[in-house]
């Protein structure tokens, strides 16, 4: 078996379906799916809201040799998922990382354990999701990894290619030729909210127009 493994490039989500999902939260999907939402533990290190093509890694334990050399194939749009393969000690990704990746255009990070140096990620203004911090840090070991497989990110299976949805509430994966659909129904269902929300604060009750005071009324009786 070879040490490393490599494969190409996916094909980048449409500029289009990206746009879709950046104005999708994660939540109001969170309505009708149940399928795709990364470890809720995987949370963003900045208030943030970003999309794009998923690029993934697997790097294990205490090395990042293969890490090192993806962030040299990183192109504008992407965003790369690093799955430790249940590391949670070393922290893989930080400050240099941070700026590697920023500079090859990569949108965010998500890593399936720890990462460092909060405060340059926070100057870098790079949105990052992880499992929290450890001081810790990955070294140069040479001990292998694969690039541009299925990995395994907080429960979730990632193909290379899917669409990848981050935001303050987590992190969402989707098949590409799903990605539109739901981010279209998002949409929809967030301006049917606001439209809620707008007659609760004029003096509607939020039971009566969900039709939930009426089950309750119903179950009294």
């Amino acid at each position: 078996m070879a040490k490393y493994v490599v494969e190409t490039m996916p094909a980048p989500i449409s500029a289009e379906v990206i746009a879709l999902l950046e104005k999708t939260e994660t939540a109001t999907v969170g309505h009708w799916r149940h399928w795709g939402f990364c470890d809720r533990r995987i949370q963003g290190l900045l208030r943030k809201r970003v999309a794009g093509t998923a690029v993934t890694v697997q790097c294990p334990g205490p090395d990042s040799t293969i890490l090192h050399h993806a962030l040299g194939l990183l192109r504008p749009g992407d965003i790369l998922l690093v799955d430790r393969l249940g590391d949670d000690r070393h922290a893989c990704w930080g400050g240099g990382v941070t700026v590697a990746a920023k500079a090859a255009g990569c949108k965010a990070g998500v890593v399936d354990g720890a990462c460092t140096d909060i405060e340059e990620v926070e100057a870098s203004d790079f949105p990052l999701w992880c499992r929290g911090l450890a001081p810790i840090t990955t070294r140069i070991y040479d001990l292998g990894g694969r690039m541009n497989v299925p990995v395994s990110i907080g429960g979730v299976v990632v193909m290379p290619g899917d669409a990848v949805l981050c935001d303050e509430s987590g992190v969402l994966v989707l098949p590409p030729g799903e990605a539109e659909a739901e981010a279209r129904q998002a949409i929809a269902r967030q301006e049917r909210g606001l439209g809620t929300q707008a007659r609760v604060a004029a003096g509607e009750k939020l039971g009566e127009i969900s039709g939930a005071s009426a089950k309750v009324l119903a179950g009294l009786a």
